[in-house]
C-alpha cells in the first residue's frame, strides 16, 4: 500500500510541476508550457482594461477587464502570437487598450505633443525677457537723456530763450507723468 501510495504521490507531483500557471490578480490560469504562461503574463501587463484609465489587465478588478483575461488566456491556449492577439484586442476596443500607442496619423498629438508644448514654451519665455531687457533699456536710456537736458535746461550757458526753457521743461514734465501712469 505504501508503495502504491508514493507511486501515485510522485505521478501528481510530476504531472503538476509541469504546467506553468500564469496567476493574473489572484485568479490563477494553467498552461502546458512555460512560454504560453510567459505570454499571457506579458500581455495581461501590457494591456489596459478599457474601463479602468490607468490599469492594466493584471491589476484590474473589473468585469470587462476579467472578460478580456478569459479571452486572452483562451487565444494564449490556442497558440496564438503576441502580436496577432494585440491585434485582435485593438481590432475590438481600440488602441485605448494599449499603453503604449502606435505613432500614426491619429496619435501624432499623443506622441509629439509634450515636446511641441515644451519648445513653444521655450520660445514664449525668450520673447518675454527679450522684451524685458529691451524696455530696461529703454528706460535707462530716457532717463539717462532726461537727466541730460535737465541739467541742460537749468544751466543759463546754453543760450536757451526763456520760451524754449518753458516749453522742454513741459515736456519733460508730459514725460515723466506718463511713465508714472503706467
Amino acid at each position: 500500500m505504501n508503495k502504491w501510495f508514493s507511486s501515485i504521490l510522485f505521478v501528481l507531483v510530476a504531472s503538476l510541476s509541469l504546467q506553468s500557471h500564469g496567476i493574473v490578480n489572484g485568479h490563477e490560469y494553467q498552461f502546458e508550457e512555460q512560454g504560453k504562461a510567459e505570454i499571457f503574463r506579458e500581455l495581461a501587463n501590457e494591456l489596459r482594461c478599457p474601463k479602468c484609465q490607468n490599469q492594466n489587465l493584471a491589476d484590474s478588478n473589473a468585469m470587462i477587464a476579467d472578460d478580456l483575461r478569459r479571452e486572452l488566456y483562451q487565444q494564449v491556449q490556442e497558440g496564438k502570437g503576441s502580436q496577432e492577439i494585440v491585434d485582435f484586442m485593438v481590432n475590438r476596443y481600440g488602441e485605448f487598450v494599449l499603453y503604449r500607442p502606435k505613432v500614426n496619423a491619429m496619435t501624432y498629438v499623443l506622441w509629439y505633443g509634450p515636446a511641441a508644448l515644451c519648445v513653444i514654451a521655450a520660445f514664449v519665455f525668450a520673447m518675454v525677457m527679450r522684451q524685458r531687457k529691451r524696455k530696461v533699456a529703454d528706460d535707462s536710456v530716457s532717463n539717462q537723456v532726461t537727466r541730460e537736458l535737465d541739467s541742460k535746461v537749468e544751466s543759463e550757458d546754453e543760450g536757451f530763450s526763456e520760451t524754449e526753457k518753458a516749453r522742454l521743461q513741459s515736456l519733460l514734465s508730459e514725460d515723466t507723468d506718463s511713465k508714472e501712469g503706467k
